[in-house]
């Protein structure tokens, strides 16, 4: 990384008044973790060059690759939206002062304005999605009550940033796995670092709850072809997919149970653990477990992405896939293992 930022010390002044070559800077910044800088830079080549059709494209192009694109999907779940809503509502008061951790679109910063939050802090860590969201709020009139600050979570000051620590958290940084997107370690510290002791935390607690089941869309499992068998080259598949929720394809063999419950409210340490469950088949052909979340908001508003046909969501059900399938009957047990290092989930049997 050293040597990345000496090229780009050198580069800086040569690329000067070059769109094109700023446009390569500009990628090496974001190469290097300099986000912010890496927009400013779009941005100047495209004022050097406001005619240029195929440059504004390329820069477009750039920019939109740093944004992911389960935003969109995101805002769409009416459901999930609904259920923040609840516990926004239940919780902001007239003085109250929030804080969200992961800004994307805007919509919960809103969502707590809204509801009446005298003031409300959101930060971003994407530049781009920081600067839409604050033309986006502002847009909506909550520019007087709504502040976007461009930074991590982790870089917050609760005196600089804040003006003092916040009476309401609420984020939305949850993955398909629950722990992907860094949940833990910012609860943690902003329940530690920026909030008032005892404030609401929305959602207060997650679950990782999983199930025996039946992948009908299993299709990548090799078997004879071309008058080959080429069934051993199946040990090489990858054992997880993500299941878009709302089909037929996925059929439950079992009831569901918790693997994992996180405690989002608290401010200590969660370590990384292992644990396990033992649990009955309903019978039938099992060829995977599958995975979902569960968000208590609060104690009465909840969200739950399961499987079922009539469920739709913005977070996919995560299929652990066996290297081949079980026949069962039902009542029979099976055992359902998982650990976790806080950021990835191993689940196996």
């Amino acid at each position: 990384m050293a040597e990345l930022k000496d090229k780009i010390a050198a580069l800086q002044p040569r690329v000067r008044g070059h769109p094109a070559a700023m446009l390569g800077l500009a990628r090496m910044l974001q190469q290097d973790g300099q986000q912010q800088e890496a927009l400013a830079m779009c941005r100047a080549a495209l004022a050097l060059a406001p005619d240029d059709a195929q440059l504004a494209a390329k820069v477009r192009s750039f920019i939109n690759s740093t944004v992911p694109q389960w935003h969109f999907n995101l805002v769409r779940d009416d459901a999930r939206n609904a259920a923040y809503e609840t516990a926004l509502r239940r919780a902001v008061t007239p003085t109250s002062r929030v804080l969200e951790i992961g800004t994307g679109s805007g919509l919960l910063a809103m969502m707590a304005a809204r509801a009446g939050a005298a003031a409300v802090v959101t930060c971003e860590v994407v530049p781009a999605i920081a600067e839409k969201a604050a033309e986006i709020v502002a847009h909506n009139g909550y520019a007087n009550r709504v502040r976007v600050l461009a930074k991590h979570s982790d870089r917050l000051d609760a005196e600089g940033d804040m003006g003092g620590c916040a009476d309401i958290l609420v984020s939305e940084i949850v993955a398909n796995n629950f722990l992907g997107e860094g949940v833990l370690p910012a609860h943690e510290r902003a329940v530690r670092d920026l909030l008032k002791p005892g404030g609401p935390v929305i959602p207060a607690r997650g679950k990782v709850r999983v199930a025996f089941a039946h992948d009908s869309g299993e299709t990548r499992r090799l078997t004879h072809i071309a008058g080959f068998d080429l069934s051993g080259f199946n040990v090489l598949a990858r054992p997880i997919r993500r299941i878009i929720i709302g089909g037929e394809r996925l059929t439950l063999r079992s009831d569901p149970a918790d693997l994992f419950v996180f405690d989002l409210a608290s401010p200590q340490y969660c370590a990384p653990s292992q644990t396990s469950v033992t649990w009955r088949s309903a019978g039938g052909e099992v060829n995977g477990i599958a995975q979902w979340i569960v968000l208590e908001l609060d104690e009465v508003a909840h969200y739950e992405n399961r499987p079922g046909v009539a469920m739709k969501s913005a977070w996919a059900v995560v299929f652990h896939a066996f290297q081949h399938s079980i026949q069962t009957v039902p009542g029979q047990e099976l055992q359902i293992c998982g650990a976790h290092d806080r950021n990835n989930l191993t689940i196996w049997t």
